[in-house]
């Protein structure tokens, strides 16, 4: 794993924000090119991906290899680009990142060839689509797997699979029966409980003893593959777009973020079990006082997944570290988060992902999901660096017995109830993401009005 020395520190306690970066992005994009223009099979694939998928073949890659003749150290560091000390690197090469940017890894090594390696969710999957009998190295279900996929000159394609791994060498892996046994715990955990503190309890219980297993990255990668098929079964956005991946086996190996919502009682275990997980709080995020609504950002840095909490927030709480001091002050009315909550339940819970953000050519993806009957929402940024917007929200059926409540305690009227009972409350959104000049973070400023627009009480007249 890359070694805390070289990574920037960010305080969650400040107005972070994240910078643009167009030369580094520049860089890359140039060195994709010369590759792409060199490597008809790549190539081919690339635009397959565009066409078939609605994906940019950038956002599909793990990392770079550039041969150490090929690059000046110097034009690297004015880049922005550091070396990181990595467990598992090859053998005569070192690794470059720019820590303030989501850009993957360079690797510079004595190599005479450039390799772009590329991340499908399964690799398997992903070789079952070529069928052409390439040998993939390292055992299913192992930390990393890896198969050269086309090798033309000094230009080579290859495909990696990562579960819980950083690295950059295939290894021996002797959890692998560990790793499937907590796999398959978490896709049939139990998720629906009539306390939502017991099923809190119950989560952290199986983490805990998930960890005490495995290695936390580990623990992480399996958590989120059932996470994100659990997600799906209940969204047809997002079923739509992974069968229109799965045409070329790629899977979610183009996710960019999770979103999880939480009530403000349970939020701290919420973050206390993605800690347990080893991700570690980033910046905080705060979408105005008018939104009433705030947000955790949350990274695991050897399994680069990245998670928003989103919970109801008062302006005088955003200066405090609401992800472990929680809240003194509880609520006689519900906000756009706590009444999603009370509507559907913890995300942590049955409620699942309020949304999986990916990364996808915004235009594209956008005019080919209308085509397949997906309808997205007006987008909340459209900015050269930063383009969002969610599908038209998926709505479920809610739980009598949450109405009942809801009603008992005057959270909502009597109009709201009967339309909730008859046409259910807006549950889950796929969002629609493009990225470029290397920017890492969030629009702050227009995302309180999408946000409200998916607030489920705005789908009835009335109110409480």
């Amino acid at each position: 794993m890359a070694t805390a020395k070289d990574e920037k520190k960010i305080n969650p306690n400040v107005d972070f924000d994240w910078e643009l970066h167009p030369d580094l992005d520049n860089f890359i994009n140039d060195k994709v090119k010369e590759f792409l223009s060199h490597n008809k099979f790549a190539n081919s694939l690339a635009t397959k991906m565009l066409d078939k998928t609605s994906t940019r073949f950038v956002d599909w890659i793990d990392h770079m290899a550039i041969p150490e003749n090929d690059i000046d150290y110097a034009k690297l560091a004015d880049l922005g680009l550091e070396e990181v000390e990595i467990d598992n690197k090859i053998p005569n090469s070192k690794v470059f990142r720019h820590l303030r940017s989501y850009l993957f890894p360079i690797v510079v090594w004595k190599s005479k060839n450039m390799e772009i390696a590329i991340k499908p969710e399964s690799i398997d999957d992903f070789m079952q689509v070529l069928a052409n009998g390439i040998e993939i190295e390292g055992k299913p279900f192992a930390h990393f797997r890896k198969a050269t996929l086309s090798s033309e000159g000094n230009y080579v394609l290859s495909a990696v699979e990562r579960r819980g791994y950083d690295g950059f060498t295939v290894k021996e892996s002797d959890d692998i029966d560990k790793y499937m046994s907590i796999l398959s715990a978490f896709y049939s955990r139990q998720r629906y409980f009539d306390d939502d503190d017991k099923g809190m309890e119950y989560t952290e219980k199986l983490i805990v003893d998930s960890v005490r297993q495995l290695d936390s990255a580990r623990v992480s990668d399996a958590f989120f593959r059932a996470e994100r098929a659990y997600w799906q079964k209940r969204n047809r956005a997002g079923q739509v777009q992974k069968a229109r991946q799965d045409v070329l086996g790629l899977g979610w190996g183009n996710h960019d973020h999770h979103t999880y919502r939480s009530s403000r009682e349970n939020f701290t275990r919420m973050i206390r079990i993605f800690e347990k997980m080893g991700y570690s709080c980033r910046e905080k995020y705060y979408a105005g006082e008018k939104a009433g609504w705030g947000a955790q950002i949350m990274e695991h840095k050897a399994c680069n997944i990245v998670v928003f909490t989103d919970v109801d927030l008062n302006p005088d709480e955003t200066t405090l570290d609401f992800a472990h001091s929680g809240f003194v002050e509880r609520e006689d009315k519900l906000r756009t988060i706590g009444m999603w909550i009370a509507l559907h339940g913890e995300s942590m819970l049955q409620a699942g992902m309020h949304h999986l953000e990916a990364r996808f050519s915004f235009e594209k993806l956008t005019n080919d999901l209308y085509a397949n009957g997906v309808e997205l929402m007006n987008p909340f940024s459209n900015f050269d660096f930063l383009k969002q917007a969610f599908t038209k929200g998926e709505v479920w059926q809610v739980d009598k017995k949450r109405l009942d409540k809801l009603l008992s305690s005057n959270l909502i009227s009597k109009e709201q109830y009967d339309a909730f009972t008859k046409e259910g409350a807006i549950g889950s959104h796929m969002e629609n993401l493009e990225r470029d000049q290397g920017f890492k973070g969030f629009n702050k400023a227009s995302v309180t009005k999408i946000i409200l627009e998916t607030d489920p009480t705005k789908q009835h007249a009335g109110g409480a």
